[in-house]
């Protein structure tokens, strides 16, 4: 039975791999509608033909290692699984400390450093790959720190989650996930409120926005907005990327509003506004505190089938996988990746509410900023900063885009022009 797991699963994978190989590489079609041709959502319009190959280049390569890195996580679990790693975990970890909470701290080290050195080659090549295509300017040695800061923080999480989920399974078999769903409502505010001020200056350096007078002008806008902002806070990025963002993190007294500083240095002020406005409308309309509760509701069923299917596995695959019970925390690997399946399942829901949040938010900023122009650029600049493709392939678009695709979002914009100058029109013969 193991064999045929292993077998069917390596299968399934390469099968999968092929078909997205196919799909990006032969079959899908990126180029722009040709009612779009010659507008500003056209490529050719502000991208040159070096430009235009490499971000089809780039995109194809990079939406390939997406869609291949999460089902090799699958396939990760089960042969930690099948090859009875798990069990050699456990028996290592009772060997070697006599406190429960101990040993799920060592069985979680080694399971955490076979899963970091099974993911490297794929985050290396992604890595290369950024550094090839001249949008990463980060040194290997800065970017293995970055990664080792990854692997520690999440360690360190894993053993506190980890350690009371079982408890937990051991205390009620049955009602297990409602359990450790509610104590997830409190730990992902908390750990939503220290995000901003605890981890991410793990990584990089936050400071006050340096140019005054331009941040003047953005707490002028968050005025307009009731937004009690005191401060824009920039970061140090341009020493890891060449690419542009900006965005709102944390809840609370220490929600911010971050500006990559290569944002700043690429982008002009009347285009940094326009991103400002945009971060504004998040907090305005609370897409922060939705994203939370959409969050948390689909925690609460991804738990419940979770829990459902591990009990299943178990009773039917338990010996060939080794597990004797899911409350043996020999199961940890296939509750990852049952999770890890239901998360890649639900993305296409979880983003299709990201982008009608974001659409909202373009439409708020150029209502307050009325600077279609500067939008159109803003926009323009992005694209070509991240090699990104205007019109993504649908199945690109359904399971990676958080955002609207650039030929959405630059093509509202010319309907809101028009708009503009219909109204104007309007008022003029009037």
């Amino acid at each position: 039975m193991a064999r045929k797991l292993g077998f069917y699963g390596a299968l399934a994978f390469f099968v999968y791999g092929l078909f997205f190989y196919w799909y990006l590489f032969y079959f899908a079609d990126s180029s722009l509608p040709f009612e779009y041709e010659g507008s500003r959502a056209d490529p050719a319009t502000f991208l040159n033909g070096r430009e235009l190959m490499l971000s089809e280049e780039y995109s194809k390569i990079r939406n390939l290692l997406f869609f291949i890195s999460t089902p090799f996580e699958w396939i990760f679990y089960l042969f930690i699984l099948l090859f009875g790693l798990s069990k050699a975990f456990k028996k290592w970890a009772d060997q070697t400390a006599p406190y429960k909470f101990l040993q799920t701290a060592i069985y979680l080290i080694w399971l955490s450093f076979f899963a970091f050195m099974a993911t490297m080659p794929l985050s290396y090549i992604s890595f290369s790959l950024s550094k090839t295509y001249n949008i990463s300017t980060q040194s290997f040695s800065g970017w293995m720190k970055d990664e080792l800061i990854d692997f520690w923080v999440n360690y360190g999480m894993m053993v506190l989650i980890v350690s009371v989920l079982y408890w937990l399974i051991n205390k009620s078999r049955k009602r297990w996930w409602l359990y450790a769903w509610l104590l997830s409502v409190p730990f992902t505010l908390f750990m939503m409120f220290l995000q901003p001020v605890v981890i991410d200056p793990l990584y990089n350096d936050f400071y006050p926005l340096k140019n005054k007078e331009l941040e003047t002008k953005i707490l002028d806008l968050a005025s307009q907005a009731k937004i009690p902002a005191e401060h824009v806070f920039e970061v140090d990025m341009a020493e890891k990327t060449n690419a542009l963002n900006a965005y709102v993190t944390g809840i609370g007294s220490n929600s911010r509003i971050v500006l990559w500083d290569t944002t700043l240095n690429k982008l002009t002020e009347d285009q940094i506004l326009f991103i400002m406005a945009h971060e504004m409308a998040h907090y305005v309309e609370k897409h922060i505190y939705i994203g939370i509760g959409g969050y948390l509701l689909l925690s609460l069923l991804g738990l419940y089938l979770t829990a459902k299917l591990m009990e299943k596995a178990v009773d039917k695959w338990g010996r060939a996988l080794k597990i004797p019970a899911v409350n043996d925390i020999r199961s940890l690997p296939l509750f990852l990746m049952i999770l890890s399946m239901l998360l890649f399942i639900s993305s296409p829901l979880s983003n299709l509410v990201s982008r009608y949040q974001e659409t909202r938010a373009d439409h708020y900023a150029i209502e307050m900023t009325k600077d279609s122009k500067a939008a159109i650029g803003t926009f323009q600049e992005l694209t070509r900063a991240g090699l990104s493709q205007v019109n993504p392939p649908l199945l690109v678009k359904i399971f990676r885009y958080g955002h609207p695709t650039m030929l959405e979002r630059i093509s509202m914009l010319e309907e809101f022009e028009m708009d503009q100058r219909q109204k104007e029109r309007e008022q003029a013969a009037d």
